[in-house]
C-alpha cells in the first residue's frame, strides 16, 4: 500500500488497483475532487465504476493504493473512524434503497434516528425540510410501493442529505427514468452545488453528465482514459472515447 494521503480535497485518491482473482477491474486510478464540483465517472457497464463507489465508502478495499475521504485515510482507520467518516458521505443508490415497510419520512427520519441528538419535533421538522427541497413533502405518509422510479429517487436523495453531508455519491442516479423525470434529477443534483457539497456521479449516460458535470473521468480497462471538461471530452481523439460519445449520441 502507498502512505496515507495528506490532501484538502474532499476525495484523494492515488494509484488504486481492484482486482477480482484474475480480473483486473481498477489499475492505477489516481484524482482529487474540487470542494463544490459535480464529478462524472464515465464509461461502460462493467468497467469498474459501482467498484470505485464501494471503495469510496469504505465496502470494499483497494488491493493497492491511498483513499482518503471527508479527510480520513480509509485504508487505515479503525470501523469507529470509518463509521464517522460515513456520516459525512451521502449517497444514493441506484435502485434508492428506501425501506419498503417504513413510509416516506420515515426512510427520511431513519439516519436522523440514528445518528442525530433530535427531539422527535426536531426530526419532524428537519423530514418536512429534506421532502420539500426535493418537492416530495406531500408524501409523506406514502410507501415506497406507492412511487414512480423518479419519486424513489427523490426520496432517496433527501435520506442522503439528511445528516447535511459535505459529499454525497450518486450510482447511475437517473438509469430506468424517462427524460423529463431524469432532467429533474439532474436539476436537484446541480442544485447541490450551490449549496458547496461535492458530488461524484458513476454515469453511462453521457446527456445527463453533459448537464450536471464541471468535470468528467472516463474509465476502460481499469484505466482512467480522461480527465477534464465536456468541451475537451467532445474534442478528444481517443478512439474509445470517440466511439463512447458517438454511441451515446
Amino acid at each position: 500500500m502507498n502512505a496515507p494521503i495528506k490532501s484538502e480535497s474532499p476525495i484523494a485518491v492515488r494509484a488504486i488497483r481492484k482486482a477480482f482473482g484474475e480480473l483486473v477491474v481498477l489499475d492505477g486510478i489516481t484524482f482529487e475532487l474540487v470542494s463544490g464540483q459535480v464529478t462524472c465517472v464515465l464509461g461502460r457497464s462493467g468497467t469498474g465504476k459501482s467498484v470505485l463507489l464501494r471503495l469510496l465508502i469504505g465496502l470494499e478495499k483497494p488491493d493497492a493504493g491511498s483513499i482518503q475521504v471527508a479527510g480520513q485515510d480509509l485504508l487505515s482507520a479503525s470501523l469507529a473512524e470509518l463509521n464517522e467518516a460515513r456520516k459525512k458521505v451521502g449517497f444514493l443508490f441506484q435502485q434508492s434503497a428506501l425501506y419498503d415497510s417504513m413510509t416516506i419520512g420515515e426512510n427520511v427520519a431513519f439516519p436522523l434516528r440514528r445518528h442525530s441528538k433530535l427531539s422527535e419535533s426536531e426530526r419532524g421538522e428537519r423530514v418536512h425540510q429534506l421532502l420539500a427541497s426535493v418537492e416530495m413533502d406531500r408524501d409523506l405518509d406514502k410507501m415506497p410501493s406507492d412511487l414512480s422510479g423518479g419519486m424513489r429517487k427523490r426520496v432517496g436523495l433527501a435520506r442522503a442529505l439528511a445528516l447535511e453531508p459535505k459529499i454525497v455519491m450518486f450510482d447511475e442516479p437517473t438509469a430506468g427514468l424517462d427524460p423529463i423525470t431524469a432532467a429533474e434529477i439532474a436539476k436537484l443534483i446541480v442544485g447541490l452545488r450551490e449549496r458547496h457539497i461535492t458530488s461524484i456521479v458513476v454515469t453511462h449516460d453521457i446527456h445527463t453528465a453533459r448537464t450536471i458535470a464541471d468535470r468528467l473521468i472516463v474509465l476502460d480497462g481499469g484505466k482512467s482514459l480522461f480527465d477534464g471538461s465536456f468541451a475537451e471530452l467532445k474534442d478528444s481523439k481517443h478512439p474509445f472515447i470517440m466511439q463512447f460519445m458517438k454511441d451515446a449520441a
